[in-house]
């Protein structure tokens, strides 16, 4: 019998030890179980990766050509996010005699693009008067009439009222013209005017040799 009780005073402190073992496993168990169920800790909407192409998309570089009334012609490299009025910006600004309606200077940068910016009708030999030598109303007429076959009419300065004097072209497809130009920042080449609604190709080939980019 006293056998018996000393083998149970040593039993209960190491069933003890058993007991707070089995409690700290089940805790540890219970944390681990809570940390794999639990979602990643919050971000904002559409994570960092999202955001850093974003924002590498903003930076992608756009290369343009900025020619006509502007005081530094030439190509800039421009980012993606840029407008048409900071292309004109960094060639200079344009010049006193730019025509800025021609522009649509709120548009977005396309790389690769070129940006014409044209003159005012009559910027070019303004300084010759009617009563000038050579400026009597033969001059005067020409000056303000249509194109002849050595002077095609420029497409990217053309005002309305020239563009109306060109056959088959009256005043709405001249406003057509216009609209496209300045969408466009314009004409590439003469083939565009294939493009504006009103011209198509038997109309496009009368023109041909009466206008030019």
């Amino acid at each position: 019998m006293p056998t018996v009780g000393a083998v149970g005073e040593i039993g209960r402190p190491q069933l003890a030890v058993y007991v707070a073992a089995a409690i700290a496993i089940a805790l540890l168990g219970a944390r681990y179980l809570r940390e794999q169920s639990s979602p990643p800790a919050s971000r904002p909407a559409g994570g960092t990766p999202s955001g850093v192409t974003v924002d590498r998309a903003g930076r992608n570089p756009a290369v343009v050509d900025v020619t006509g009334a502007v005081r530094r012609p030439g190509v800039y490299r421009l980012k993606g996010t840029d407008r048409v009025d900071d292309a004109v910006r960094r060639a200079g600004g344009p010049t006193p005699r730019a025509d800025l309606t021609g522009v649509n200077l709120a548009a977005k940068v396309e790389d690769g693009r070129q940006y014409i910016v044209p003159e005012r009708a009559g910027a070019q030999g303004g300084d010759t008067a009617a009563g000038a030598p050579g400026g009597g109303a033969g001059s005067a007429a020409a000056g303000a009439g249509g194109p002849t076959p050595a002077q095609p009419l420029n497409l990217n300065t053309a005002t309305a009222d020239q563009l109306d004097q060109l056959d088959g072209v009256g005043p709405s497809t001249a406003q057509k013209i216009l609209a496209y130009r300045q969408s466009k920042g314009g004409f590439r080449t003469v083939d565009e005017l294939d493009q504006v609604p009103g011209i198509g190709p038997q109309r496009l080939a009368a023109l041909r040799d009466l206008v030019r980019v």
